[in-house]
């Protein structure tokens, strides 16, 4: 399911807008999205109509004019800004001739060309298949017939009915496939929480330059173009900073508008290590005229995959396109609230690592802890979630610990041992 030509296909697409104002920057994503795919754009139209029609979702005439068209100009696939329905897509092939898709379909075909990892094309056939599902007769009305010939006739399933339960079972199991990477996704993150490793993962609209900061910040080499969706595998670094504790990075799938409900879905794993991260880094393409719309898409995603939560710095990218200063603008608490900074030139960039780590510093139970001698389950403890940096003994058998432990770390362990961890400083210790 993965094999795509190299070539693109000679591609019309159809932009409409229902009941609502022509945006030239809809319109351009759209071309951007069909790009992607590696389509040949041949032709392209806008209709503007006050309701979908049933039948071919823009009107007769129009869907008329759209099959000369297509005759016209020999195209072969006509790509619909729209989420058509089975029926709509059946009628509009069948009228020019051609094959449709909708733009769930476009974005669907862009993933599956972009899957690198095993779990990620698991993901993109899962999110293929539940797309399918609904569309599998499409122009193929003699699948409806049952098999013939010898050995084959009888009243037995149709062909039809014979790839609806195939497709059904695939989709069966490839959900228990991504149930268990889910799994094993959880495991890891546990040994990140036992470990009381921090982690930061990148997030905000495609191509607004988050796999570019995400090399600058980690040293990395994940692949980087000006392109949508060029990430779609999640990918772990480290912060590459001068203090001594260790910063787990994640680089993820960026978002769109519209993003297809299958592929929310499908995603839901790779999705969590958003939502289940210590702090968000929301990356802005602050050169984009359209930025504030996009923020809201991000949000808007954000809220469906319960990630609204998480705190979240907010990094505006590309300042070198509308020849900025980099600079760093603070919120009501003196914390850092937004990063200006350019991913490619590098300029700010150390202005963002000295923010990350500084939030996780103030976020962070810092000192030498006493410790009775029958407190060995408490030293144990400590020692299991490798927060003792030091240790030393007294006299009298009793332990002096250095610990350093994140905050709700140390509350957690302050409640299962109810004992207040009164941290000293070093020259409190006799």
């Amino acid at each position: 399911m993965f094999e795509r030509p190299k070539s693109g296909e000679r591609a019309a697409l159809v932009q409409v807008d229902i009941n609502r104002t022509p945006d030239p920057a809809v319109e351009e994503e759209f071309h951007q999205l069909a790009r992607s795919a590696g389509a040949q754009i041949i032709w392209a139209e806008r209709y503007s109509r006050g309701e979908a029609e049933p039948r071919y979702y823009i009107g007769r005439g129009q869907a008329e004019a759209l099959a000369e068209a297509v005759k016209a100009h020999d195209i072969e696939l006509v790509i619909f800004n729209a989420p058509l329905s089975p029926s709509q897509e059946r009628n509009l092939e069948k009228l020019c001739s051609a094959r449709v898709l909708d733009r769930s379909g476009l974005v669907l075909d862009i993933f599956a060309q972009r899957a690198r990892s095993h779990e990620g094309k698991l993901q993109v056939e899962l999110a293929q298949l539940n797309h399918l599902a609904t569309r599998l007769v499409r122009g193929w009305t003699h699948l409806e017939r049952q098999k013939g010939g010898i050995g084959l006739r009888g009243p037995g399933e149709t062909q039809l009915e014979t790839d609806r339960r195939l497709l059904a079972a695939r989709i069966k199991q490839l959900q228990r496939r991504l149930a268990r990477v889910q799994k094993q996704r959880e495991e890891n993150r546990k040994a990140r929480l036992r470990r009381d490793i921090p982690t930061v993962a990148l997030a905000g609209y495609t191509n607004s330059g988050k796999s570019t900061l995400f090399n600058t910040l980690t040293e990395a080499d994940v692949y980087a173009q000006d392109q949508l969706f060029a990430t779609l595998d999640p990918t772990w670094r480290k912060l590459q900073h001068s203090g001594p504790q260790t910063i787990l990075m994640a680089d993820t799938v960026g978002f769109v508008s519209d993003l297809p409900h299958e592929l929310v879905a499908a995603f839901s794993a790779t999705l969590e290590e958003t939502a289940r991260a210590d702090l968000l880094l929301h990356v802005i393409d602050v050169a984009d005229p359209h930025h504030l719309e996009r923020e809201e898409v991000v949000e808007d995603v954000l809220k469906s995959i319960d990630a609204a939560d998480v705190p979240t710095l907010r990094v505006y990218n590309k300042i070198d396109l509308r020849g900025e200063a980099p600079r760093v603008k603070p919120g009501a608490d003196g914390k850092a609230e937004a990063v200006f900074l350019s991913a490619l030139t590098g300029a700010g960039v150390d202005l963002l690592t000295d923010a990350i780590v500084a939030y996780f510093k103030s976020d962070e139970k810092n000192g030498w802890l006493h410790l009775a001698p029958h407190e060995g389950a408490l030293r144990a403890a400590l020692y299991a979630e490798h927060a003792v940096l030091e240790e030393r003994s007294a006299a009298d058998g009793s332990q002096w610990l250095h610990i350093r432990l994140r905050e709700k770390h140390y509350h957690q362990i302050q409640s299962k041992y109810n004992r207040r961890l009164e941290l000293q400083t070093h020259s409190d210790i006799p």
